[in-house]
């Protein structure tokens, strides 16, 4: 695993506009970054990235399949009471998730060790499944990499697949917070991959969803601004907080198909980190973990990340080495508690702080994408670099 400087393209700004990607800055400081690019060997992605991640994602599965069974571990990770059925009939009826995606720390030498799985609402897909694509067979027909030059990247491919295996043919409404342009670009891609699967879709504001109800024998549904029944749903937005809002105890909300489903509320919880840890003592892709209340917390000593379980984007996550704060993110979340988790060094390329996003569509891994930052922890600011594989 290297880092290599690379001349960015002249044509950056007509190719994003061409492909419709809107974020090379944000906030008028760069976003897409390909200054410079990480290469990789074929073993270090098969051996390191890939097989791992498989295995983490059948891990998790695993985990899913007790917590659903236990009021004890529901309860822990703040699943509220009145979500409990919801999220067990999604999982007995085998509700089909989409996609995820899996935060590694690596360095090219060890076991890539898992910081935080994003399973209900992660981000920065397409770029890792288009942007970077593009990236990569642009600097080849320009002759900037070497013929035969790869990436780990069959997202997109896998996308498309997904869909037309668990809904194709359906009609698919698609949500998010419509003023925010990281989401609508993320929302907008799946739209066009599910069109891709042979399905129609139909974007809705997140306020623009209403709730219809009327006297019996008329059931209660949710429709979309034009008055259609909402059947099935992707919403980029998190089921915790579909859970603290009255929509989330409406009837209809059992009768509507969600992407993600609601099993992934259990996942989608940095709780499941000691939770993992409990079920697979000692695996090399996983950090010793424990509740910030389990006296076994003391076993890390003083240098630990200690996490929110309901966090996005680094908030409110800070990295003690000893008695010094190595970095600290603010934010709105920990109300619901906190987990410790031994400190991954992440590693450091002429001080760009790099984290490995391995994505997960269906049960297979199938690409990464590549976040940089000044500091430890991966914000949403955070620099996205794209990758090759070079042998």
């Amino acid at each position: 695993m290297k880092r290599i400087r690379s001349r960015p393209r002249a044509n950056l700004d007509v190719r994003a506009a061409e492909l419709g990607f809107g974020l090379i800055t944000i906030d008028g400081a760069p976003y897409w970054d390909e200054s410079a690019y990480y290469a990789f060997t074929l073993d270090q992605i098969e051996q390191d990235l890939e097989a791992p991640s498989a295995e983490l994602a059948e891990m998790a599965l695993a985990l899913v399949s007790l917590v659903v069974r236990d009021e004890r571990r529901l309860a822990r990770l703040g699943v509220p009471e009145h979500a409990w059925d919801l999220v067990r009939e999604s999982w007995s009826r085998t509700d089909p998730s989409l996609y995820g995606r899996f935060d590694l720390a690596y360095d090219g030498q060890g076991p890539a060790k898992l910081l935080e799985y994003n399973a209900d609402t992660p981000t920065a897909l397409y770029e890792a499944a288009v942007f970077q694509w593009f990236w990569k067979e642009d600097l080849l027909a320009a002759g900037q990499l070497a013929p035969g030059t790869d990436q780990f990247n069959s997202i997109h491919e896998k996308l498309v697949a997904r869909f037309a295996a668990i809904a194709g043919g359906r009609f698919l409404h698609l949500t998010a917070m419509a003023d925010s342009d990281e989401d609508r670009l993320l929302v907008d891609y799946l739209a066009d991959c599910a069109r891709q699967a042979g399905m129609a879709t139909h974007f809705v504001a997140l306020g623009a969803i209403g709730l219809e109800t009327g006297a019996a024998p008329f059931i209660p549904r949710f429709v979309d601004d034009e008055r259609r029944q909402i059947d099935l749903l992707f919403k980029l937005y998190p089921w915790e907080w579909v859970f603290a809002d009255s929509f989330g105890q409406a009837e209809p909300m059992r009768h509507v198909g969600f992407i993600e489903p609601a099993w992934k509320a259990i996942l989608s919880n940095k709780g499941i980190l000691p939770m993992l840890w409990d079920m697979e003592p000692g695996h090399p892709n996983l950090l010793p973990a424990f509740f910030e209340d389990d006296p076994r917390a003391g076993e890390l000593g003083r240098s630990y990340a200690r996490k929110p379980l309901h966090s996005r984007e680094g908030a409110n996550v800070t990295l003690y080495d000893g008695s010094r704060i190595v970095d600290r993110e603010g934010g709105t979340y920990g109300a619901e508690g906190f987990i410790r988790q031994a400190l991954a060094p992440i590693p450091n390329f002429d001080g760009n702080f790099a984290t490995i996003g391995s994505w997960i569509v269906g049960d297979e891994a199938c690409g990464i994408g590549i976040r940089e930052d000044a500091t430890p922890i991966t914000k949403n600011t955070s620099r996205f670099v794209p990758h090759v594989i070079v042998g």
